[in-house]
């Protein structure tokens, strides 16, 4: 038995027998043993955590905490017939099975028919499910009765690495135990009793290295070690494991990173590092960093660190762009060695605060002439702006019926139609004051799409006779009513009057013919009124 055992890996051979021996996990542990104690038992538990945090190790504690003699207790006798068969796996009333390799429902039902038995020898019977979230949909959908309602003699004990991947009905049926990361310094603590109890001499920045390299997982940890202690003969040394995991030993980092800062030539440093992956390196350079950081290193600062990350991630993104690795190897430390030269704000401004102010040589009086002379200047500009503006304005205001006909060749080029309305409808009446009055006599349909194209005529109006411009519009009627207005004062007992009586026609009233007055609407609708039995003839005296 003792041959075997020391045929055995670190990892299996010094496996938590107990509660007390479970490395980062005191939360857990505690609560477990209370539960045991107190005898306040759940049915189903279910253990996630990273791989090699201890999951499968406390649901085989678990389970022979159920099966002893003495149980349930927190502390099993580690003598009893139960407690043996546990340790040496071979108890019938713990059954423990690989989801990964029996994830189908026939390997559920097989279990299920499992739970309809009582335990051969024990108080309980314990069922280990390991890599839980590797089981197929109808497994877990067969798997839901039992586990929510099994016999008091059973117990289900969960592990998984991904509990996200478990249907929302298999954690609600269960009590969920989150196993956290182990910390650096308790895998550190961890292997050096190890070591020790071997008697292998070893240093502790080489631990300090294997734990890194195990990302928080204590079997991972072991395995390095086990490799480690072959490789190095048993004598582990910072050298033989950096070597053995290929890493860059640390004081060949300190010694780069002094040469960035000092801003010292970086070319010996790439022959050293091409015998390394680049993606290595750069992880390398980020716990370095991470390390000095922790440490209140005094060559760095807050801003330093930011640059320098900075451009590891640049790297790490132009590596996974499958860039050339020794080119982004030579462009991170030249970045790192440009990172240095930077400056900060408060850098700058103490510079410029230390820099020393230029003596001037003129003199009192020299001064006061170039300062009247200023203000002369500014003071004639002043003046010449204050008369040159009302110069401008009396132009603009002679000018108006210019602007206005440029106006309506705007609106003209903009659209036919609305041009045509405008010069319809609209008329200049002033432009005084930058106030523009516009006589209106819109109707109808010109009125609606004057009202509609308002936007465009206020722009082009802005734009010819200035932003500051007000705009008036003073209601008129049409040259057409005027005309009847005038006729209906000539002549009032007349429907039709007579050009022959008007002595000054205007130039509207001389257009008019005879065919044209047959042919208005009043003239038709007072033959319809009267309905005369013989026309008029109306002859013209033009």
């Amino acid at each position: 038995m003792n041959t075997n055992t020391q045929r055995q890996v670190l990892a299996l051979k010094y496996r938590p027998k107990r509660f007390d021996d479970l490395i980062g996990q005191d939360t857990i542990s505690t609560t477990l043993s209370l539960a045991l104690d107190s005898d306040r038992l759940s049915h189903a538990y279910l253990f996630s955590g990273l791989r090699g945090s201890g999951k499968t190790s406390t649901a085989r504690i678990m389970s022979k905490a159920l099966v002893c003699e003495n149980g349930p207790t927190s502390k099993p006798c580690e003598v009893c017939t139960n407690c043996l068969a546990a340790n040496e796996n071979r108890h019938l009333d713990i059954i423990e099975m690989d989801a990964a390799s029996n994830r189908g429902i026939d390997d559920i039902k097989n279990l299920i028919e499992h739970t309809k038995y009582k335990p051969s020898s024990a108080r309980y019977k314990v069922f280990i499910i390991d890599e839980v979230h590797m089981l197929t949909t109808p497994a877990f959908n067969a798997l839901l009765k039992t586990l929510e309602e099994p016999p008091n003699f059973v117990k289900f004990i969960l592990a998984t690495t991904d509990p996200l991947k478990l249907p929302a009905t298999i954690l609600s049926r269960t009590q969920h135990f989150r196993f956290k990361k182990i910390s650096d310094s308790n895998i550190i603590h961890h292997l050096s009793h190890i070591l020790n109890i071997e008697n292998i001499d070893f240093e502790k920045e080489a631990l300090e290295v294997l734990t890194r390299a195990g990302q928080g997982s204590l079997r991972d940890t072991l395995t390095l070690l086990d490799q480690a202690i072959i490789y190095s003969k048993s004598i582990i040394t910072l050298n033989t494991v950096t070597d053995m995991l290929g890493m860059i030993d640390p004081t060949f980092i300190d010694n780069i990173f002094n040469t960035i800062l000092a801003k010292e030539e970086i070319v010996p440093l790439l022959d050293s590092l091409e015998s390394y992956e680049v993606g290595q390196v750069l992880d390398e350079f980020s716990l370095y960093l991470k390390q000095k950081m922790l440490l209140n290193d005094n060559r760095f600062d807050l801003y330093m660190y930011d640059r320098f990350f900075r451009i590891i991630a640049d790297s790490k993104q132009l590596l996974a762009m499958n860039s050339d690795s020794s080119f982004v190897l030579i462009l991170t430390l030249n970045k790192f060695v440009e990172a240095t030269h930077l400056k900060t704000i408060d850098q700058i401004i103490e510079e410029i605060h230390q820099t020393p102010v230029a003596k001037n040589d003129l003199n009192v009086e020299e001064k006061k002439a170039i300062q009247e002379e200023k203000t002369q200047s500014a003071t004639k500009e002043l003046t010449e702006h204050l008369e040159k503006r009302p110069i401008e304005v009396q132009n603009k205001q002679q000018n108006s019926e210019l602007l206005f006909k440029k106006l309506l060749e705007t609106i003209y080029e903009k659209n036919y139609d609305l041009g045509n309305c405008f010069e319809q409808s609209f008329g200049l009446n002033s432009y005084n004051d930058n106030t523009l009055i516009i006589d209106s006599s819109a109707e109808g349909e010109c009125k609606a799409l004057l009202f509609k194209n308002y936007s465009y005529i206020k722009e082009f109006i802005f734009s010819i006779f200035g932003e500051d411009t007000n705009i008036e519009f003073n209601k008129v009627k049409k040259k057409v009513e005027l005309i009847e207005e005038e006729q209906e004062e000539t002549n009032p007992s007349s429907c039709v009057a007579s050009m022959s009586d008007v002595q000054n026609p205007t130039p509207a009233q001389a257009e008019l013919n005879i065919e044209d007055v047959l042919n208005s609407k009043m003239t038709h609708t007072a033959i319809q009124l009267f309905q005369p039995k013989n026309p008029p003839e109306i002859k013209s005296k033009l």
